[in-house]
């Protein structure tokens, strides 16, 4: 038993809230907001005394306010923060995927500040249609005849199953029920559209045949998905589009492509290797394509939907669109980030995804070396070992996921202390550095590093240097 008297010893809310300490605080926050931060920190004392008892004691009154003040400072400190990424993937999820291009950016503060015809027609003054603001461009760059956009690619799947195959059996192959990062599992999709799955093949091999058979009068859509985040190998056979294209027209079915990452221009002539291309699988026969805003197309979180009229015009009449939409920040940086497109050019210099993917290992390796040049400046010699390595990168987001890229890192190797605690004080950083841990050293990779970046890199390791032991 934890002795009463301990607990008694506890100050009481009243007295930390009366206490002048506090008092620049109270025009901050609002008094209920103060009382229950005070209450938390109180009662997690109280449940430290009575998990301890062996050790139990009552923390005096500054440590208290201490912790205080530092819940309350945290309710003030934007917790999504900008980060610098140095982990060499391109596509990080955990750190927001894709950066936009300077001109989405742009855009997007252009309609947040203020009023934007989002649903206004300029031209008549009649109510508008906020999907018109990127329909034509997304069918120009798909070859497609309507498209459609919601919030992410999850929820492209879900919307056009729904339309299309509500209470009908929806045809995949057993090789293609991908799960992606965050536990979406294509079979769990399919289940909440009102669909029901039918698995045909095998995890290896799927011939047209597979679907045929499978074909009965409560069939609504026979599905394809693209495995971006891993590859089957050796002894495999699967249908081709074509063929399901074909099988489709046929039995007067829809064929639905979900593309996973969406590739708007085929990146073969960048020296990357293949992966589907948007536009060529509607050219093939494909019904609808679904993809994402924010992996390799490089602009923000959205769900683009491409393909025949009809069935975008059913799409975009299904109630679950308007719990689907996009808002105008969204429409805003998708339009500007799709213009890019438009461009033999810009989009490879434009939009960051595609020029950290497609950058030299020349060009990579001389910003490492410029980066490892200012670290040793700081840091003096007897306290780290710097050094510049060539490494190899993934995209992330289940692009391009046995194909390892070229890159550079610099890479910090404390003389005293850990690698393990010099990772933490970069992460502790007023601008966060995320690097990545291997054989008791810190890397630095500057594939995902902009020029402008590395001296607010530098800046942020002074200030671990400085202390650091």
């Amino acid at each position: 038993m934890v002795d009463q008297s301990l607990l008694a010893q506890i100050p009481s809310v009243d007295a930390i809230l009366s206490h002048r300490r506090l008092d620049v605080w109270r025009g901050k926050l609002q008094h209920d907001i103060l009382v229950d931060r005070i209450r938390h920190v109180l009662d997690d004392v109280r449940a430290t005394l009575l998990k301890d008892k062996a050790e139990a004691e009552v923390p005096d009154q500054k440590t208290i306010l201490d912790r205080i003040e530092w819940e309350l400072s945290r309710l003030l400190t934007p917790s999504l923060r900008k980060v610098i990424n140095v982990t060499g993937i391109v596509l990080h999820t955990g750190l927001g995927r894709a950066p936009w291009a300077e001109a989405a950016q742009e855009a997007a503060a252009q309609v947040m500040t203020g009023y934007s015809n989002l649903e206004i027609d300029l031209a008549t003054g009649a109510r508008g249609q906020r999907l018109d603001h990127v329909e034509q461009l997304i069918c120009l760059l798909c070859h497609a005849s309507a498209a459609a956009v919601v919030n992410n690619n999850a929820a492209a799947v879900l919307l056009v199953l729904n339309t299309l195959a509500n209470r009908k059996d929806v045809i995949v192959s057993h090789g293609q029920l991908i799960e992606i990062g965050g536990s979406f599992r294509l079979p769990d999709i399919i289940k909440r559209s009102g669909a029901r799955l039918v698995a045909v093949g095998t995890t290896n091999r799927t011939r047209i045949s597979d679907y045929r058979d499978a074909i009965t009068d409560r069939t609504g859509v026979l599905m394809a998905a693209h495995t971006s985040n891993y590859r089957i190998e050796g002894f495999t056979e699967e249908a081709s589009l074509g063929e399901l294209s074909a099988l489709g027209r046929e039995f007067d079915l829809r064929v639905v492509y979900d593309l996973g990452g969406g590739i708007l221009r085929d990146w073969q002539e960048f020296g990357l290797p293949e992966e589907p291309v948007a536009s060529d699988s509607l050219q093939v026969g494909v019904s609808v394509v679904t993809f994402s805003g924010d992996k390799v197309l490089g602009g923000p979180q959205a769900g683009l939907i491409a393909g025949d009229k009809e069935i975008i015009r059913r799409v975009r009449k299904n109630p679950l669109m308007r719990a689907l939409r996009c808002d105008k920040v969204t429409l805003a940086a998708l339009e500007a980030t799709l213009r890019l497109y438009l461009s033999p050019d810009a989009f490879r210099q434009q939009v960051p995804a595609w020029r950290m993917l497609t950058e030299s290992a020349t060009d990579t390796r001389h910003r490492a070396q410029q980066l490892a040049e200012a670290l040793s400046r700081l840091s003096g010699s007897d306290n780290f070992i710097i050094e510049t390595r060539d490494t190899v990168i993934e995209a992330g987001s289940g692009t391009l996921p046995v194909e390892p890229l070229p890159s550079a890192a610099v890479a910090l190797k404390p003389c005293y202390g850990s690698a393990e605690k010099l990772a933490r004080r970069f992460a502790q950083c007023g601008v966060p550095v995320i690097g990545y841990l291997k054989d008791g050293t810190f890397f630095l990779d500057v594939k995902t590093v902009t020029l402008k970046e590395i001296a607010v890199l530098v800046e942020q390791a002074s200030l671990v240097f400085s202390d650091f032991r």
